[in-house]
């Protein structure tokens, strides 16, 4: 089996790049499925599991709590903070309903077989024997299923910019409307850090005073060591000069 049997799994984690424990479970999940090793199984429940908390965070405030409460949370009290994180429930169809209920029910089975059976969670009877591949594969794809399930609806939700860890590129809708309807002017004075005048529909205004070396640190790299390489010379020039006029 390759990583090819979960395209919904290799979706999400491409998404969240950023997220390194679940980069590094991917690349496990990975190297159990090139190898034929059992411990997929626990690698597929553990990216479940990392996806719904994933999920539960991005939502999460103290105003509207979503995090589960036990000490200890299963697998299906995740699931179930992320479906209620995407709202999933909250519709009429009796046929939905129980379509999202069948993933609490594949997320149980997949649970259950990695305790049972996963050998890098728990330790297990020495000479229990390996899993057939069609064992394997089904926890895959139940897996699959569910993360697949929760990452399309994340992608279609609405999230709030203020707490949210996704790029600016997610919001191109609202920074679309921001770019056409917000205009930019910028005062600066010899000493003090420039600032930018936010000019919103209606003649309101946001200010934000920021010096010029956070805010190329934060928008490109590139141009902050540009930015530094040249204001070495300047400084170096100015220095060369001083030393000049001090000899004369």
């Amino acid at each position: 089996m390759t990583i090819d049997w979960c395209p919904g799994i290799r979706e999400a984690c491409a998404h969240w790049l950023n997220a390194p424990m679940l980069q590094q479970t991917f690349e496990a999940l990975e190297r159990a499925l090139e190898q034929d090793n059992d411990a997929c199984i626990d690698c597929a429940k553990t990216v479940v599991e990392v996806v719904c908390r994933t999920v539960v965070e991005s939502f999460h405030t103290q105003q509207a709590p979503l995090r589960p409460t036990q000490e200890t949370p299963t697998l299906s009290d995740w699931l179930s903070a992320a479906i209620r994180a995407l709202k999933l429930g909250d519709v009429r169809d009796d046929r939905f309903r129980k379509l999202v209920s069948s993933h609490h029910k594949l997320a149980d089975a997949l649970n259950d077989l990695r305790n049972k059976a996963g050998p890098a969670s728990h330790g297990k009877d020495p000479y229990l024997e390996r899993l057939a591949v069609h064992h394997r594969r089904t926890a895959v794809l139940a897996a699959d299923a569910i993360v697949a399930f929760l990452h399309k609806a994340y992608l279609d939700a609405q999230l709030d910019p203020i707490s949210s860890r996704e790029p600016w590129e997610r919001f191109a809708a609202d920074n679309a409307l921001i770019d056409a309807h917000v205009g930019l002017a910028v005062d600066a004075e010899d000493g003090d850090s420039p600032t930018l005048r936010f000019l919103l529909p209606g003649g309101d205004e946001l200010t934000l005073n920021i010096e010029v070396s956070r805010l190329l640190y934060q928008l490109d790299r590139d141009a902050y060591v540009e930015a530094l390489n040249a204001a070495r010379g300047a400084l170096a020039l100015a220095v060369e000069r001083t030393e000049e006029q001090g000899e004369q």
